[in-house]
């Protein structure tokens, strides 16, 4: 059930109709207020600062997302991180979710550069692990204290802030 009867689904549209179908008793009602909830999502209180000293310090900063690309830039402009971006990447240029290689691969192909000279930084501990798999140098950012759940792919660093990520991120 996409958008419009002519478009494709987005990743997004199909992974929000695969969790209504795994939880029948939430009304489908809710999926057009919950697509557009994307498009104004903010940033964790302390994003702006922490990417604005990694800008200062000359890094390049990029998203990548499972979302689509409306979605990620919607939120990136109500967040004010747009301007400190670089590229915000989708999973949809190549059709595919995380962790899966090719997406990890836009990042790479983007910028010119090796995995290993990208930090990747994640609170979702399967991303890490993907990234990790990938070659970059994942930083997981752990605020809730979760346990290790992947113990083969550990990340580089584990942080419970972003205003680590200065002093790690070279």
């Amino acid at each position: 059930m996409c958008s419009t009867p002519m478009a494709p689904c987005s990743t997004s549209e199909r992974a929000l109709d695969y969790a209504f179908d795994r939880v029948p008793t939430v009304s489908r009602a809710l999926r057009g207020k919950l697509l557009d909830a994307y498009l104004t999502l903010d940033a964790f209180a302390d994003a702006r600062a922490a990417l604005t000293e990694l800008k200062a310090h000359g890094q390049r900063i990029a998203i990548l997302s499972n979302g689509t690309p409306h979605m990620l830039e919607a939120a990136a402009q109500a967040s004010g991180i747009a301007p400190l971006c670089d590229a915000v990447l989708s999973v949809d240029a190549v059709r595919t979710y995380k962790p899966r290689p090719e997406v990890y691969a836009l990042v790479t192909g983007r910028f010119g550069i090796r995995p290993d000279e990208v930090a990747f930084v994640s609170s979702n501990r399967w991303d890490i692990m993907g990234a990790a798999s990938f070659g970059f140098r994942p930083v997981w950012v752990n605020r809730a204290q979760m346990p290790q759940e992947y113990p083969h792919q550990p990340p580089v660093h584990t942080v419970s802030e972003l205003s680590a990520l200065p002093s790690l991120v070279h």
